[in-house]
C-alpha cells in the first residue's frame, strides 16, 4: 500500500482562516491609506487660495477631493488584499474555485479589519477627543455667530426707512411726511425682535401678537402705516424662514451625497481587495513574482 499525502509545503487543517495575513494586509491598507490621504491633503491645500482669481475653484476642489478620497481607499484595500492573498497558505484539500473563493474571502477581512484599524486610530489617538472639542466649539462658535448676523439683518430690514421716508428727508419740518428721525435700536429691542424672528422660523409661523408688536415697532420707527408695517413684517419672516430652509435643505443634500459617496467607495473597496485577494492568490500558487507595474507572464510550477 502506497499512503499519498499533501504535496511538500502545502498545509492542511481545520482553519481556513490566517488572520496573521489578514491582520498584515489589513495594517498595510490603513498605514497607506492615511499616507496617501495626508499627501492628497497636501497638495490640495496648495491648490487652493483665498485670493479672488487665484487657484482652483470650490466646486473644482470639492470634486477633486472625492475623487482622491476614493482613489486611494480602493487603491490601498486593493493592496491589502493582494498581500493577503499572496501571504495565504495553500491548502491541499481545496479545488481551484475554493481555493479562489478562499482567497477572495481573505481580502473581504482584510478590508472589514482595516476598517476597524482606522476607526479605533481615530478613537484612540491621544489628541483626537481634543480636537474634536476644539473643532466642535468652533464650529457651534460660528453658527453662532452666523445667526446672530442674520438675525441683525432681519431686525435692521424691519425698521429700515421706508422709500417715501427717505425722500422726504428733505422736507420742511413738521410736514406730515416727515416722521422724526429715529434713535438708533437699542440692544434689548434688536435681542427681543431676534428672539422674536428666531422663534417664527423655527415654529414655521409667527404668531398674531408677535406680528401686531413688531408691524407697531415698525410704524412707530418709520412712519409707515399698521398695514404696510404688517406687511413688511410679513415679507420679513417669510424671507428668514426661506433662507433658513434654503440653508437646511443645503446641509441635507450635501450629507446626502457625502453618505452615497461613502457607501459606493466601501463597497468597491470591498469588491477590489476581494479581487486583488484572488490575484494574490493566483500569483502565489503559480510562482509568479509580485510586480505591480509590470505583468509577469503566467506559468505553472513544476510538477
Amino acid at each position: 500500500m502506497v499512503q499519498v499525502g499533501p504535496a511538500s509545503g502545502v498545509q492542511t487543517g481545520f482553519r481556513f482562516v490566517e488572520w496573521g495575513a489578514v491582520f498584515a494586509g489589513a495594517a498595510i491598507a490603513a498605514a497607506l491609506s492615511f499616507v496617501l490621504l495626508t499627501f492628497g491633503s497636501a497638495i490640495g491645500l496648495s491648490a487652493v487660495s483665498p485670493w479672488p482669481n487665484s487657484g482652483v475653484s470650490a466646486k473644482t476642489a470639492a470634486s477633486l477631493a472625492v475623487f482622491w478620497t476614493l482613489a486611494q481607499q480602493i487603491g490601498a484595500f486593493m493592496i491589502g488584499g493582494y498581500v493577503a492573498g499572496r501571504l495565504r497558505t495553500r491548502w491541499a484539500e481545496a479545488n481551484a474555485d475554493e481555493t479562489e473563493f478562499r482567497d477572495g474571502l481573505h481580502g473581504a477581512l482584510v478590508w472589514a479589519v482595516g476598517i476597524l484599524i482606522g476607526g479605533l486610530l481615530v478613537l484612540s489617538t491621544a489628541g483626537a477627543v481634543a480636537r474634536a472639542g476644539v473643532d466642535a466649539v468652533s464650529k457651534a462658535a460660528t453658527v453662532a455667530g452666523s445667526n446672530a448676523d442674520s438675525i441683525s439683518y432681519y431686525a435692521d430690514a424691519l425698521m429700515r426707512p421706508a422709500a417715501r421716508q427717505a425722500a422726504a428727508q428733505g422736507a420742511t419740518p413738521g410736514s406730515p411726511a416727515t416722521p422724526a428721525r429715529a434713535e438708533p435700536l437699542s440692544a434689548d429691542t434688536r435681542a427681543e425682535i431676534g428672539r422674536i424672528v428666531g422663534r417664527a422660523v423655527t415654529a414655521g409661523s409667527l404668531a398674531d401678537n408677535d406680528r401686531s408688536y413688531l408691524a407697531t415697532l415698525v410704524a412707530q420707527r418709520t412712519g409707515m402705516s399698521q398695514a404696510e408695517a404688517e406687511r413688511r413684517v410679513n415679507e420679513t419672516i417669510a424671507e428668514a424662514d426661506r433662507t433658513a430652509r434654503e440653508a437646511a435643505d443645503k446641509a441635507r443634500r450635501a450629507a446626502l451625497v457625502g453618505g452615497l459617496i461613502t457607501a459606493i467607495s466601501l463597497l468597491v473597496s470591498l469588491a477590489a481587495a476581494w479581487w486583488a485577494a484572488q490575484k494574490g492568490g493566483n500569483h502565489r500558487d503559480n510562482r509568479i513574482p509580485a510586480r505591480f507595474a509590470v505583468a509577469a507572464p503566467m506559468h505553472r510550477p513544476p510538477t
